[in-house]
């Protein structure tokens, strides 16, 4: 089953699936990534809109995801702010002209995106020299345990929802040649971390 068929399979249930992290951590954190930005926004894998709650009125977000069925809803959930534009797109083939965008920005995203190195590559492409990129991620932690307990369950949550648990995210950020500024733990050790780069 393709990435996109999983993602529309389970838009309906998804923000119910991800409440009990969402009330937890994820909502602060959305709130603390992105209430600072401003200019031209781009996410990629914007999903259901969990996202567009926290923008600034003075941003101009442009949304992109490869499930249509996710974007449904967040089109809902833009329907009250004039300042959000919604694509259906793949990450890997980004349909915008180089230096486009002040802030490229995922949350929770490159765990499913197939290849996240080319997508990386192409988020690197559409940032503007002097812009952001900025990913809120979970990742295979450098504490071998929890990686060992990662990589044991990787091959079920892939098969579930096509999420890779195991990925190492600040390697493939400096693979796409992204040059990075800071990484921040964020919980469970390093599992979730922001990672900030320049292209």
């Amino acid at each position: 089953m393709s990435v996109i068929s999983k993602y529309n399979r389970i838009s309906h249930v998804y923000d119910i699936m991800e409440l009990p992290m969402e009330t937890m951590m994820f909502s602060n954190w959305r709130e603390e990534v992105l209430s600072g930005l401003s200019g031209r926004v781009l996410e990629v894998g914007i999903g259901t809109g969990k996202n567009i709650p926290h923008y600034p009125d003075n941003c101009e977000v442009v949304g992109i995801d490869i499930s249509d069925k996710m974007l449904s809803h967040a089109k809902e959930k833009a329907s009250s702010r004039n300042n959000i534009s919604l694509f259906q797109m793949d990450a890997e083939n980004l349909g915008f002209k180089d230096d486009s965008f002040d802030y490229v920005i995922t949350t929770f995203v490159l765990c499913s995106i197939p290849q996240p190195i080319p997508a990386l590559k192409e988020m690197k492409r559409v940032c503007k020299p002097d812009g952001m990129v900025i990913n809120l991620e979970h990742m295979k932690s450098e504490n071998r345990a929890i990686a060992l307990a990662e990589d044991v369950l990787n091959p079920l949550t892939v098969a579930i929802t096509d999420v890779n648990i195991n990925r190492e995210t600040v390697e493939n950020v400096k693979k796409a040649g992204l040059n990075i500024i800071d990484v921040r733990n964020m919980a469970l050790k390093d599992v979730f971390r922001l990672i900030r780069s320049k292209p």
